[in-house]
């Protein structure tokens, strides 16, 4: 059983019965960023399937699978077992969103082929996304969308993402309050804001789920050129 770990382009083995190492520093050191764990993400071998491990104390990892089946919130001392042929993980550091992709040569699951509804409508477990809603989850995820398979991108704040949508940053910080809570109601984690979670993990949070889950696409990025709706929450 082969696993190789992709990340900015370049491909990193990983050898049978050992473990790898990914964060600031050990077997794929990402870069310089002083929010980021030293270790953060362990890859090893749990009997005869392969796991990752979050070994950080403060940063969590979203853990998604081609075809946007699943998507786990892998928090500080958790692990998952990697059961799926590509499975995509992607975190935010600071200001700084990341993602790489985890290779298994013989993975243990298959995933079943998906249905598309025609109808178009973004729907979310029982819960529709208002057109304003859908437009402030993609201004937050552009940098990701437009990352053209970069692996770490800058993501706006809430000021920045306010102005690209022509909104005052109170209107953005209500759609932003609505559709978090919508979310978390589905049982969707990280999404609460707080004295001790910053703003930006919520956004970084919210992008990382969208993104992962297939909810917003490259093809949306046309919603940030349409009019605004009248101000509904």
């Amino acid at each position: 059983m082969t696993l190789t770990v992709e990340f900015c382009g370049e491909t990193f083995p990983v050898t049978d019965g050992g473990s790898f190492t990914i964060g600031r520093e050990g077997d794929l050191a990402l870069d310089d960023n002083q929010f980021l764990h030293r270790r953060f993400l362990v890859l090893h071998q749990q009997s005869d399937i392969w796991a990752l491990s979050n070994v950080g104390t403060q940063l969590t990892a979203t853990v998604s699978d081609e075809a946007g089946h699943l998507e786990a919130f892998l928090a500080p001392g958790a692990w998952l077992p990697l059961v799926f042929g590509e499975t995509f993980v992607s975190f935010t550091a600071g200001p700084t969103s990341y993602s790489l992709t985890i290779l298994n040569s013989e993975p243990p699951f298959a995933s079943a082929p998906i249905s598309v509804n025609e109808a178009g409508d973004t729907t979310i477990g029982a819960t529709h996304l208002t057109p304003d809603q859908r437009r402030l989850i993609v201004a937050l995820a552009e940098p990701r969308l437009r990352g053209d398979g970069k692996a770490s991108v800058m993501l706006p704040s809430s000021a920045d993402a306010a102005a690209r949508l022509g909104w005052t940053i109170t209107r953005f910080n209500r759609k932003l309050d609505n559709v978090c809570q919508k979310l978390q109601r589905l049982g969707v984690r990280g999404l609460h804001g707080g004295p001790d979670r910053l703003a930006s993990n919520r956004r970084g949070r919210l992008v990382e789920y969208a993104v992962a889950t297939r909810l917003v696409s490259r093809a949306d990025l046309v919603l940030l050129e349409q009019p605004a709706a009248e101000d509904e929450s």
